[in-house]
């Protein structure tokens, strides 16, 4: 994970609090949800998927920074946000992190992501989303 002093001088930057932008960007998370949810799991869509899931992460995450005034030009250190803010949740970035870095090894280089690794996890990046969900809606 990327040193959080590290984003605050180099990735972060203050933002707008933008109520109506925020709504827009977890609506659409979640939509990309609902196409990724739909998609039949084999060795084929499996990296796609896995993709997919990252991508509403990653969106939520974006909400997430930029209602608490933040912007962020890096993925990493939107994760390392979520963990500075909710340390109690070390398994939760850690797993974000491992799916940020096959989604990079995916997109640059081609490489697929392994079956087992959806289903070793399915159920905790579920649990991730609905996490990232309540922990943006528990505050104004």
């Amino acid at each position: 994970m990327m040193d959080w002093q590290e984003c605050e001088k180099e990735f972060i930057r203050e933002a707008e609090i933008d109520h109506s932008r925020i709504k827009s960007i977890i609506d659409r998370a979640l939509q990309r949800k609902k196409v990724v949810d739909s998609i039949v799991i084999d060795e084929t869509t499996v990296s796609f998927v896995i993709e997919g899931y990252y991508e509403v992460i990653k969106e939520m995450l974006v909400a997430y920074l930029l209602k608490n005034g933040l912007r962020s030009k890096n993925h990493q250190c939107l994760i390392s946000y979520f963990y500075l803010k909710n340390p109690q949740c070390e398994s939760e970035a850690n797993l974000i992190s491992r799916m940020s870095y096959y989604r990079n090894r995916l997109n640059y280089y081609g490489e697929t992501i392994p079956l087992r690794f959806y289903s070793k996890n399915k159920e905790d990046i579920l649990e991730i989303i609905a996490l990232l969900k309540n922990i943006i809606n528990s505050f104004p």
